[in-house]
This record gives structure tokens, C-alpha cells and sequence, in this order.
């Protein structure tokens, strides 16, 4: 599998923007995931979905804003986000997992990631 994050950019506070994140070649998937890190910080849990059947899950920071969903015919994962704030700011990075044995919200569980698209919110 390899993935494809589009769709960032620059976007005042209070904006929205739509992340897309293409899979290509031999799918074995059973999570979607997105990520983001800041400069200097840690990588954080974004948002997830399951592949086959579409529970979500959220970090906490973004919940009510962010909402995660997903094409399974184009091989497509979208990451809507609303409301945008500028501590959302971050480089943002799809994965892929195979089975999650611990938590989805841990990005050990992800074995594939896309190259990343920056999201800067200014104020």
C-alpha cells in the first residue's frame, strides 16, 4: 500500500479545510488514520476509521470540529476540518493500519504512512 496526502494550506482561524488521502496498490486495511506534528512536539492522534464498516474515533482536541470519512471504491480517506484554530497547525499524515492490537490512537499500530501536507492557521 502507499498513500497520498493532498489538500492543505493556508487558512485563517475559524476556516475549514479538507484533507484527502489517496491508497494505492495491494489494500489490506483495517484502519484509516490521521496524524499531526508540530514542530518540536510529539506526534498526535488526529482521527480514525475503520475500513470496513466506519466506526470513528477522535483525539480529543479536535472532536466537534474534525470529522473523518472515507470512499472505499477510490480508495479514499477525507479529513474535514471545521472550525479551524491555530494550535491545529501541524504537518498532517494519513497511515494505514493491518490490525490494531492495542489502541487505535497509538501510531505504532499504523505501518504505512503518506508523505504529509502542512495545515498552517494563522490568528
Amino acid at each position: 500500500v502507499q498513500l497520498q496526502a493532498s489538500g492543505g494550506g493556508l487558512v485563517q482561524a475559524g476556516g475549514s479545510l479538507r484533507l484527502s488521502c489517496t491508497a494505492s496498490g495491494r489494500l489490506s486495511i483495517s484502519f484509516m488514520g490521521w496524524f499531526r506534528q508540530a514542530p518540536g512536539k510529539e506526534p498526535e492522534f488526529v482521527a480514525a476509521i475503520r475500513w470496513n464498516g466506519g466506526s470513528a474515533y477522535y483525539g480529543d482536541s479536535v472532536k466537534g470540529r474534525f470529522t473523518i470519512s472515507k470512499d472505499n471504491a477510490k480508495k479514499l480517506t477525507y479529513l474535514q476540518m471545521n472550525g479551524l484554530k491555530a494550535e491545529d497547525t501541524a504537518v498532517y499524515f494519513c497511515a494505514s493500519s493491518n490490525g490494531i492490537t492495542s489502541s487505535v490512537f497509538n501510531p505504532t499500530m499504523y505501518h504505512t504512512w503518506g508523505q504529509g501536507t502542512q495545515v498552517t492557521v494563522s490568528s
